[in-house]
């Protein structure tokens, strides 16, 4: 079976279960990687509504790699919230399969069609959402990251999420203001696109 799944080939699921299977079989990582795998685990573990925002102490959330293979660029947006370039991702709202909530975010944050998502995750890691301008308090991002495949020449458009959008070689992504888990994240990321 191949590893990687059109829209269409993911369902939805209100149980939390396929997300804690998501985390124990996302792939091997450094030290912080599996750090943050321990992290997930026992906050899923202790948290049931961990799929909702409404678990206030943190809640999952999935994000997309999303890459180009024909010319080894991820597409990078900055996030209007945080100001910071970031991959596309969100809120697992009640869905439990991560790769499906990758996916949709993917669609929904580049105007992409023709996605695909790789599975098992390549990345996981946790973080504090900090929302300068709202009274959302602080709060816990639990993020299972997945490789997306892009189209040939895919060109990405902005929504009210992010004020720009930008294609960035491989190699270059630590060169730009980014945090240590996005350069983590992308060479896992890369390391799955070779592995096929």
């Amino acid at each position: 079976m191949s590893p990687l799944y059109r829209p269409s080939e993911l369902i939805a699921t209100d149980s939390l279960a396929p997300a804690r299977a998501a985390v124990e079989a996302a792939l091997p990582g450094d030290a912080s990687h599996e750090a943050n795998r321990a992290r997930i685990l026992a906050f899923v573990d202790g948290h049931p509504d961990a799929l909702h925002r409404s678990c206030l102490d943190g809640h999952l959330t999935g994000s997309a790699v999303v890459i180009d293979p024909s010319t080894r660029q991820v597409l990078l947006l900055l996030h209007a919230k945080v100001q910071r370039w970031l991959q596309p991702g969100g809120h697992a709202d009640g869905d439990g399969n991560l790769a499906r909530v990758a996916l949709r975010e993917a669609e929904e944050e580049t105007g992409i069609e023709g996605l695909q998502v790789f599975t098992p995750a390549v990345d996981l890691d946790v973080h504090v959402f900090h929302h300068a301008r709202s009274s959302e308090p602080d709060h816990l991002h639990l993020d299972v990251r997945h490789l997306v495949l892009a189209p040939p020449g895919s060109v990405a458009v902005t929504n009210h999420e992010s004020d720009g959008v930008r294609w960035v070689p491989v190699d270059d992504v630590g060169a730009i203001d980014v945090d240590p888990g996005t350069v983590r994240m992308v060479r896992s990321a890369v390391d799955a696109l070779d592995s096929l």
